[in-house]
């Protein structure tokens, strides 16, 4: 290997490493509001790859009618929830919320999609599309187990992320798609050349990280969320509704998965289950980590990215599971600096 291959593979694993930081954000902000671990947060990835493609080939995706689904489910689920204090305001309130709001999307999305409305247009629906669906899949299926163990709501995510692959398969086929680039620009640094779309990803990918820092350090529900995590009790009688917060941090979490989706579509074919191992990598850097740093969490992400890229150089076959060992020792160090639990009786 010489200096201009390394150089490559370090670049490559850069902009590897900042999809993957995306991820790992997500991941640690819906684990310490929610203490879910948000295993189908790769489903979202591969809906808004797949659903901008849609656009692209000028058809109205499947993720219309699933939003739309999602969304009566929730409507349902959030009247149960309010049956106590339900009244006609409240009732608005929240169908508002579940019901004209994936209405309205559904008629912009079949209005324009045949019109080819233009990148920025397609990019906007996607997102509009996918990340209602983090807030209906917390109503439908994680706000009931709010009091449960993180393992039966790591129990309940599986199942979400088996449910949403299967429905991903029937909406958008076996087949994978890919979208244009967001920019044909190059710019030569040396060996190196530095495309527009990575350029597009690692800009995207620090934008989204000084942004959840300001929403956090200076906005008023940044700060409720903060509180949630810190002590779910102390929050809860401030007045702070953890039902709101769950709700928050998981649009958020679909928000930046869909994002994470519309950026590698370009590089790479994505199909139905893609999301799955660009998931799972970016879970690995959240253990890393800790589930609770968020700068930890972005530079582990960076280091996932770089060992995937040498290691797929030097031992390609084996570069998935380079990676996925690499959590090992993590977890060993972490086991021996921490005090044993005693189970309570």
């Amino acid at each position: 290997m010489d200096a201009t291959i390394l150089l490559l593979l370090l670049q490559d694993g850069v902009v590897n490493g900042a999809i993957y930081a995306l991820i790992a954000l997500s991941l640690v902000l819906v684990f310490t509001v929610t203490r879910v671990i948000l295993i189908p947060q790769g489903e979202f990835v591969a809906y808004g790859a797949l659903t901008l493609a849609a656009f692209e080939a000028g058809t109205v995706p499947g993720t219309v009618p699933l939003l739309l689904g999602l969304g009566a489910a929730a409507f349902l689920a959030d009247c149960l929830e309010a049956r106590p204090v339900l009244d006609g305001r409240a009732l608005l309130r929240i169908a508002a919320r579940d019901l004209a709001l994936p209405a309205l999307v559904a008629a912009a999305a079949y209005g324009l999609a045949p019109l080819r409305a233009g990148l920025p247009v397609e990019i906007l629906l996607t997102l509009a599309i996918v990340t209602p669906m983090g807030a209906y899949l917390h109503a439908v299926a994680f706000r009931p187990l709010a009091h449960a163990s993180v393992l039966v709501l790591l129990i309940a995510a599986v199942g979400v992320h088996l449910a949403l692959t299967g429905l991903g398969l029937v909406f958008f086929g076996a087949e994978g798609s890919r979208t244009p680039p967001l920019s044909d620009a190059a710019f030569p640094a040396g060996p190196l050349v530095l495309s527009g779309q990575s350029l597009w990803m690692v800009g995207l990918t620090l934008a989204i990280i000084v942004a959840l820092w300001l929403f956090f350090a200076r906005t008023l529900l940044g700060k409720a969320l903060v509180a949630t995590a810190v002590n779910r009790l102390g929050a809860r009688l401030m007045g702070i509704a953890p039902a709101l917060a769950g709700r928050l941090s998981f649009s958020v979490a679909a928000f930046i998965g869909a994002l994470s989706g519309i950026l590698i579509a370009p590089l790479t074919t994505v199909y139905y289950d893609t999301g799955f191992l660009i998931g799972l990598k970016g879970f690995v850097a959240a253990i890393i980590g800790g589930l609770a740093s968020y700068p930890a969490a972005a530079a582990a992400a960076i280091l996932v990215g770089l060992i995937e890229s040498l290691a797929s150089f030097h031992a390609s076959a084996f570069k998935e599971v380079i990676v996925f060992m690499a959590i090992i020792p993590v977890l060993l160090w972490r086991s021996l600096r921490s005090a044993p639990i005693e189970d309570e009786e």
